[in-house]
């Protein structure tokens, strides 16, 4: 089967064969080595010297442990948004009280640091930053180190939802002075869901120092203070931590540059075999992301039918456009264990499902 959604994603064989292992103590030394030996790694992919921390949890899970680790409640936030993710990373900081602004931008266009640097401007007591990397509900990637300019130059507080995009896509966090970003096992770390990984900089120290929003299993003071000993404060998900333990071994063997070319090389023939099938592509094609490919869903294509028919007919299995979106796109993941040859398949049995899609 040709699992191509934006996640889960598939495991390399090295990563199913390291889930099968027996359990450990997850007090013991054996298991503290293991955390160790993951972080120290995890913090070259994220290219960070901070502190990164494994939280047994979605990527949602993370992006709540940013907000509240961070903030207070009745804290003013600026929140971009241009799709779905965006959305939700706004509605966390909501229910914890934050006052959140929202600066939506039209789903498929990236967002602009100038609208950004307008809006902080506009009210200086906005005291942090929310934004959304890679968008994989709408297939497009925002310019991060644009917008952290404008976010540092007016000293407001930057947290990233980089769950699609970090490990797959360039994020330096310490060279685009990032203060909480956030990924998580099932994307572009080619393992299964449980985890979530999160760098703090040191601006996100402060702000945890002043945080007032209640938190308990996603506290980064109990994460810090028991990483210091090889543990993690709660059970940790064990098998996971197998597994990406053998995939971060393939990570960093293949070299961050030649993982970030492979997913442009990747990118790039998706795109154009979606347009030399007479579609077009959903966001602004400049911004197209190198993880997931939205397609527009022409007139007479009816998306849902496509997608039952690769999955049914061709063993192909590719995702819906979500919320508004839904009928109106498809989505083509390409992230982690993905070559060349994977996307060439998928773009065939597209090209043959299509006329069997076609509404009359």
């Amino acid at each position: 089967m040709q699992l191509r959604i934006p996640g889960p994603t598939p495991c390399p064989p090295e990563a199913l064969r390291a889930l099968s292992k027996q359990m450990i103590n997850h007090r013991g030394k054996e298991f503290g080595k293991l955390l160790n030996l993951i972080t120290a790694r995890l913090k070259q992919v994220f290219q960070t010297t901070e502190d990164v921390f494994l939280l047994t949890c979605s990527g949602t899970g993370g992006l709540e442990a940013a907000i509240v680790n961070t903030l207070s409640p009745g804290d003013k936030v600026l929140s971009i948004s241009n799709g779905f993710f965006g959305d939700r990373f706004a509605e966390i900081a909501e229910q914890y009280g934050a006052k959140v602004s929202r600066l939506a931008i039209e789903w498929g266009k990236p967002v602009d640091p100038e609208a950004v640097a307008k809006a902080l401007k506009a009210d200086k007591g906005i005291k942090a930053v929310l934004a959304t990397h890679n968008e994989s509900s709408t297939g497009l990637t925002n310019n991060i180190r644009e917008i952290s300019a404008v976010v540092k130059e007016l000293d407001k507080l930057l947290l990233v939802d980089a769950v699609s995009s970090l490990g797959s896509i360039d994020l330096p966090v310490d060279l685009w002075r990032c203060d909480v970003v956030v990924t998580a096992s099932q994307k572009g770390w080619m393992v299964p869901p449980g985890l979530a990984m999160v760098s703090v900089s040191k601006n996100g120290w402060q702000a945890y120092s002043e945080a007032k929003m209640p938190r308990y299993y996603f506290d980064f003071g109990k994460a810090k203070n028991y990483l210091e000993r090889g543990q993690t404060p709660w059970t940790p998900a064990v098998s996971v931590c197998y597994a990406l333990d053998a995939t971060l071994d393939l990570m960093l063997s293949e070299g961050l540059t030649n993982i970030f070319a492979r997913h442009a090389r990747v990118a790039q023939i998706a795109r154009e075999g979606i347009k030399s099938m007479g579609l077009s592509l959903f966001p602004q094609e400049d911004h197209a992301s190198n993880t997931v490919t939205a397609a527009n869903a022409a007139d007479k294509i009816n998306a849902s039918k496509l997608i039952q028919i690769l999955r049914d007919e061709y063993d192909v299995v590719i995702a819906g456009g979500q919320q508004k979106l839904s009928g109106k796109i498809f989505r083509i993941g390409h992230l982690g264990f993905v070559y060349e040859k994977d996307i060439k398949l998928v773009l065939e049995a597209l090209s043959q499902a299509l006329p069997k899609a076609m509404s009359s």
